[in-house]
């Protein structure tokens, strides 16, 4: 995709040094949007290969309300597992012996991962990344008690009230941020934090604002799997495919993915695949893996880079 390219070059041009909290440091700017049309094809990255099956267990997960990552372990979807893994160094008093990415912290993490496909017990305290993303989408806590399924107050408007501007789903809850940060030491408030569905011409679009984003790893998949989401959310309203617009905050390059980066905007973008949804699933919920189909992607071969916790 050229949008995606286009930003990757925008911030290494224009981009300033920032240090962060990782501690590995950035080249970041701040404000930036891109915007996809669902009709030229599915936006999943041709520059680079993108792991199709993540993006799609990751947003089943979220759909299920669920913030433990053993339904993703159980599925040898790896990429949480290492906030989960951070946060029972931390709190098992393991961070001397076990320096992050050392040879012993690898192995250990081994150790944790195949503890968690074992042991439910294990996985249920260990395994819990607090209030983030599955959470606020589908069991939103009210002060009475209640909860409140985002997704389903989204697909009854999107059918019921097509002209709604108010067709919103919002991950940043403050009160429940603060307990995230008091309880747990690595797993981050929601970097997609607000996204807004709206009805034109019968066409669905969707855009998402993204306060924080690792460009090189991060946004490949948040591309892919919001543009999914809204292809799902068009189904199931029985309307067609818009846009996703994807609007950020802080966006930014790594400093240890500046190599990666370079080597990536060598590569000439190929023809989008395209995404292909079982006709038969009419509940946003009633989605399983083997619902999709991907087809004609052509990717160039992946590009390995080291993820900040």
């Amino acid at each position: 995709m050229k949008q995606y390219l286009d930003l990757l070059q925008h911030i290494t041009d224009n981009g300033v040094q920032k240090s962060d909290r990782t501690g590995t440091g950035t080249k970041s700017i701040f404000g930036y949007q891109m915007r996809m049309n669902l009709a030229d094809g599915y936006p999943l990255l041709t520059t680079k290969k993108v792991h199709l099956k993540a993006i799609i267990y990751e947003l089943l997960w979220f759909l299920r309300g669920d913030t433990n990552i053993k339904f993703l372990v159980d599925h040898d979807v790896k990429i949480w597992n290492e906030w989960a893994f951070e946060d029972y160094v931390v709190k098992s008093g393991l961070r001397e012996k076990l320096p992050r990415y050392s040879d012993a912290w690898k192995e250990e993490l081994t150790s944790f991962i195949l503890k968690m496909k074992a042991d439910d017990k294990f996985a249920a305290v260990w395994g819990e990344l607090g209030p983030i993303y599955g959470k606020q989408w589908v069991r939103w806590g009210t002060k009475d008690s209640r909860e409140v399924n985002q997704v389903q107050t989204a697909v009854d408007l999107i059918k019921n009230d097509p002209t709604s501007r108010r067709i919103i789903i919002n991950g940043w809850n403050v009160g429940e941020i603060e307990e995230l940060i008091r309880t747990h030491h690595t797993a981050p408030p929601p970097c997609h934090t607000i996204f807004q569905f709206m009805v034109i011409n019968g066409k669905l679009s969707c855009q998402l604002y993204q306060r924080s984003a690792d460009v090189f790893l991060g946004v490949p998949f948040n591309i892919a799997s919001y543009s999914l989401l809204t292809l799902m959310m068009a189904h199931v309203t029985g309307l067609k495919p818009g846009e996703f617009i994807h609007t950020f905050g802080d966006v930014h390059i790594y400093n240890n993915h500046t190599e990666q980066v370079k080597e990536q905007l060598i590569r000439i973008p190929r023809t989008l695949p395209t995404m292909k949804i079982n006709p038969a699933v009419k509940d946003i919920f009633g989605f399983t893996y083997e619902d999709f189909t991907l087809e004609n992607y052509d990717p160039y071969p992946p590009i390995k880079a080291q993820i900040s916790v």
